[in-house]
């Protein structure tokens, strides 16, 4: 027996759990400062923030080994959450609120003249995450933990974030984001059980004497991924879930021969090759470079999880793999990690030496997918020729796999050529693509989309020919958000108002939050509810101070836009309006008016120049606006830079207006959305996503909704006409005529040429302008309602009230009861 093996099965003794008084707490926070990190009062304040992150994670451990030790038990079946993003932001303030020890760790720190916030701050934002996907892999885990739920997250522990944003002139600068710079406290090295991941090589078959061929991958450049476990707490529960990252390294650190030789970049050339691999949150992958590395990390996450999972797997049940599938189910997030499909088979043939017909079996019926678009570009799609140069085993898997299902697809539409080629995983042409979204469908035993639209436009679009063949394989999830983070932690004073009418169950099952409902007519209770707001406010307008130097006036309308920079969240429609807003002002326009401040934040991709040109025209338009003395404090706009999860966490809870504006039949889900309703703010947002669901449970009142719908975009695609749109409205004749005209680029002439082309392109796929009026006069609405003071409170407060159903627990319970089953 392995001594792994021993370790694994050896009782371990119990431990008691650490204190959590104030004095405890104070005393373990000095001896880590001067003890542990030879450090004293006075240093720099990041060292404050790693005494204080050690001294909570101690009180994490045991829970986290116990949790570990329960899940390992025999019978109990597990999930595991693969995902290329785990956007989880700052850490200690989330564990100290989980452990429910904000009050004896403030007091704690009081005691040495320090403050709480001040050395939460400290932390880096963890660069692991992009956008919405690796938000929502990050609540996904706080709820599977806050649940209970058997599940490990699998990601990989990238060393840069995408990049830091900066803006210079008005344009977007990309700065290397080395959130590992200091360390990262949360984190546990398990070298112990490092994997080891190939590339490129070649296949032979070797003939057993069985009479079987077996495909040996040979000649292979081999890298190794180490593991780092971080804890994912539970509120006030005593279970710590794991997201295990892995961190790519060289099988030999270098070649001493070429080191002596004199050879220095040589000796260390396979290192840096490997360590490229999780060096960078998406690499660029307009170059083929880039396109190879990209197709590395989601091998490497795969293959590294997979082969982890079996390892544990083969240490409990001395490698016999028939009850596999009865205890595990892995869930593949978004497209990237979908590779997973073939490894499995890889994995299993290969190494395990089951049959073909075995290793299907194991694969369908462990394999669950969750797709995130609809955009058709977004369905990642890999050239034939690099997946031959890196993974050949993998091609030839999937070559297989894709035989046999064209062969299913022909029994089941006899001489529909048509149909095969359009549901081949391979995708024929001059250069032949493996279509990644298709192989995932083939491969798996369930295929959710994460909203209700979504989920009927993949089967009835995007899909369709693979919902008419297993209609069983649909459903649809509903995305959430943790009410942990994104309310009790980030908004305390909101969250202390509500647990003082309801209680704090909510903090846990969000389901109360719609007591507050019985609340909204109350007089009292709404004033408190519209001071807290206020102060939520004024920490927005003091981040906006700090970073853009701009005066937001709390009394104004608070209109926020934050989120991934990309045409079809239509930023571009924001800005329209705000042009139009200026343009009213200088004509005099004013009655009535409603002061609004606009605040817009997110990051471009570095190969998206449309996206970066927007980001331009935005800074631009707040530079005149304002530096415009007749504008003044009617309106306002700022861009904030480098929009990240702990800005959210100010940015959400002062937000009046949430702007979901996305072209209708676009945007997956979202979840900005659910962030901002569950803090009170009001949308306007198209019929689109998960926006449809919030509406229907705030009712049309307390929403704001204009556009065309789904159906409807399409009926108008077939004839837009931008420039006869343009003509028939005043409004946005003089708005399109500012632009054109140069009045926000004065000095830099035909910059914005490319933006007003695409949007007078009656090719358009966003349809900006063609929702134009309908969006301002919702806007108008807008404006009008926030003027009766008590009439928006009521649904600032209502909308949160009926946020309960957009709470990841709620998610993450359907994703089991449905999909994972697993036997808590």
């Amino acid at each position: 027996m392995s001594m792994e093996k021993t370790l694994c099965n050896l009782k371990m003794p119990e431990m008691q759990r650490l204190p959590r008084d104030i004095e405890s707490l104070a005393g373990d926070f000095e001896r880590y400062l001067t003890r542990h990190l030879g450090r004293f009062f006075g240093c720099m304040p990041f060292y404050l923030y790693e005494a204080l992150s050690l001294t909570i994670r101690d009180r994490i451990m045991m829970d986290w080994r116990n949790t570990w030790t329960d899940y390992e038990k025999k019978g109990v079946r597990k999930a595991y959450y693969m995902s290329m993003e785990f956007l989880i932001g700052r850490s200690l303030g989330n564990h100290i609120l989980n452990l429910g020890l904000t009050e004896n760790t403030e007091a704690a720190i009081n005691k040495f003249a320090l403050r709480l916030e001040e050395i939460i701050t400290e932390e880096q934002d963890a660069g692991l995450g992009n956008g919405g996907l690796g938000r929502l892999a990050a609540c996904f885990m706080d709820s599977c933990a806050n649940l209970k739920l058997p599940v490990v997250g699998y990601g990989i522990r990238y060393e840069y974030g995408m990049f830091r944003q900066d803006i210079e002139n008005g344009y977007q600068l990309e700065e290397p984001d080395h959130w590992l710079q200091g360390g990262n406290p949360w984190e546990l090295k398990h070298p112990e059980y490092t994997q080891v991941i190939k590339f490129g090589g070649h296949v032979e078959i070797n003939v057993e004497p069985d009479g079987r061929k077996r495909h040996v991958w040979l000649d292979t450049a081999d890298v190794l991924a180490i593991p780092y476990d971080i804890p994912v707490s539970g509120y006030k529960n005593n279970t710590v879930n794991t997201l295990r990252l892995w961190s790519a390294d060289a099988t030999n650190v270098f070649n001493l021969d070429d080191f002596n030789a004199g050879s220095y970049s040589e000796a260390v050339e396979s290192k840096n090759d490997a360590e490229h691999i999780t060096m960078v949150l998406y690499p660029n992958d307009s170059s083929e470079n880039g396109k190879e590395l990209r197709l590395k990390q989601q091998y490497f996450l795969a293959s590294a999880s997979l082969q982890d999972v079996f390892r544990m797997w083969s240490l409990n049940e001395n490698n016999n793999f028939t009850q596999f599938a009865e205890q595990n189910v892995f869930q593949m997030n978004d497209t990237h990690p979908t590779i997973a499909v073939a490894e499995i088979m890889r994995l299993l043939i290969d190494e395990k030496h089951m049959s073909w017909d075995e290793a299907w079996k194991i694969t369908t019926q462990t394999m669950a997918y969750t797709n995130h678009t609809l955009l058709p570009e977004a369905l990642e799609k890999w050239s034939v020729p690099l997946f031959e140069k890196l993974l050949p085993r993998l091609l030839q898997i999937i070559y297989e796999i894709n035989a046999r299902f064209l062969k299913l697809v022909s029994r089941k539409w006899p001489g529909d050529t048509g149909k095969q080629i359009r549901m081949s995983i391979i995708e024929e042409g001059d250069v032949k693509y493996v279509r990644m979204a298709y192989l995932a469908i083939v491969g798996s035993f369930s295929v959710n989309g994460v909203a209700a639209l979504h989920s009927r436009l993949l089967a009835d679009g995007l899909f369709r020919d693979f919902y008419e063949l297993w209609p069983e394989k649909f459903n649809n999830k509903t995305n959430g958000v943790t009410p942990r983070r994104w309310m009790a932690y980030a908004n305390p004073a909101m969250s202390s108002l509500i647990t003082e009418k309801i209680g704090d169950e909510w903090i846990r099952d969000l389901g109360e939050i719609s007591q507050l409902k019985k609340h909204v007519n109350d007089s009292v209770f709404a004033e408190r509810w519209f001071a807290v707001k206020k102060e939520n406010k004024q920490r927005i307008a003091d981040l906006v101070k700090d970073e853009c130097n701009i005066d937001f006036d709390t009394n104004a309308l608070f209109d926020v836009q934050v989120k991934r920079i990309h045409e079809y969240k239509r930023q571009m429609l924001n800005i329209l309006h705000v042009i139009h807003l200026y343009d009213r002002i200088k004509r005099g326009d004013t009655e009535n008016w409603t002061n609004r401040c606009v605040l817009i934040g997110g990051k471009a991709a570095p190969g998206y120049q449309i996206a970066k040109q927007t980001i331009k025209l935005i800074n631009n338009v707040a530079d005149v606006i304002d530096n415009d003395p007749q504008v003044g404090d009617r309106l306002k706009l700022a861009f904030i830079p480098n929009y990240s999860v702990s800005k959210m966490e100010i940015i959400c809870p002062g937000t009046d207006l949430s702007e979901q504006i996305s072209t209708a039949g676009k945007e997956a889900s979202g979840t900005g959305n659910m962030k901002f309703m569950m803090n009170g703010a009001v949308t306007i947002g198209t019929y689109d996503g998960a926006n449809i669901e919030i509406l229907d449970a705030v009712g049309e009142e307390n929403f704001f909704l204009f556009g065309l719908k789904a159906d409807e975009v399409d009926k108008v695609r077939a004839d837009y006409n931008p420039e006869q749109i343009v003509n028939s409205d005043e409004d946005l004749k003089r708005v399109m005529h500012l632009l054109s005209c140069g009045h926000f680029n004065s000095f830099e002439y035909g910059i914005f040429d490319r933006i007003i082309d695409s949007l007078m392109n009656p090719q358009d796929p966003w349809l900006t302008l063609a929702d134009f009026r309908s969006y301002v006069d919702a806007q108008v609405r807008v404006s009008r309602a926030y003027l009766d003071r008590a009439g928006w409170v009521k649904m600032s407060i209502h909308n949160t009230a009926c946020s309960g159903y957009f709470s990841t627990d709620r998610t993450m319970q359907e994703y089991n009861a449905d999909i994972w089953k697993l036997n808590i």
